[in-house]
């Protein structure tokens, strides 16, 4: 079982801006975890951009899960992990980390922060301390809340997209993503050996 990222966001009227994150790539090689970095935090983003206020969901990608949460304030947390991950303990974590970066981060700050101006040093420690999801039973009377929360379960990216768009091109639009990255984004969708999910594609194609 593995946590791979955990991102703070901000849903805005047209894209979902970047608060903070954390990552854990040290299972991929040192030279493909720039690119995978920026494409876990390309996913983030499109999976808040595409959410709806209110809502929980989880988005289904090859032998990954992208678990979002987006709030009514437009604050939102995303963690990706392996499929053997506890979903509930995703949940759980991206609930405890909204409810503290709120109390610390004004709100005021949300629409135009970026990783290097909010102030906000949790992430990491919260990543390292739930790759045991064991972590997580103190959290038991918010577990058994979101048992009983309607988590929407998307088999693919491409069931968040609207129609007629196609991933290619956000990838390609996106800011989140480097040159290289797209390059390696492009290869690898010319290439049917590697996986759909774009970050496995990178992965599996460096």
């Amino acid at each position: 079982m593995k946590l791979y990222s955990l991102s703070v966001l901000y849903k805005g009227a047209t894209k979902a801006n970047l608060l903070k994150g954390a990552y854990d790539l040290s299972s991929f090689s040192f030279f493909q975890r720039s690119s995978l970095q920026e494409f876990m935090t390309f996913t983030s983003a499109l999976i808040v951009e595409r959410s709806s206020k209110g809502s929980r969901a989880s988005v289904k990608e090859q032998d990954y899960l992208c678990h979002v949460y987006v709030r009514n304030d437009s604050l939102s947390a995303v963690v990706i992990a392996d499929n053997e991950y506890p979903s509930r303990v995703c949940f759980t974590l991206l609930d405890k980390v909204l409810d503290e970066f709120s109390r610390q981060v004004d709100s005021i700050d949300w629409p135009s922060g970026s990783p290097a101006t909010i102030n906000y040093t949790a992430l990491d420690s919260y990543l390292a301390k739930y790759q045991n999801p064991r972590e997580a039973d103190a959290m038991s009377k918010v577990q058994a809340e979101l048992d009983e929360t309607k988590i929407i379960l998307h088999n693919t990216m491409e069931s968040l997209l609207e129609r007629g768009e196609k991933l290619d091109d956000l990838v390609q639009k996106s800011e989140h993503l480097g040159n290289q990255s797209k390059a390696f984004y492009k290869t690898a969708r010319k290439q049917n050996s590697c996986c759909e999910s774009e970050w496995v594609q990178v992965r599996d194609c460096l």
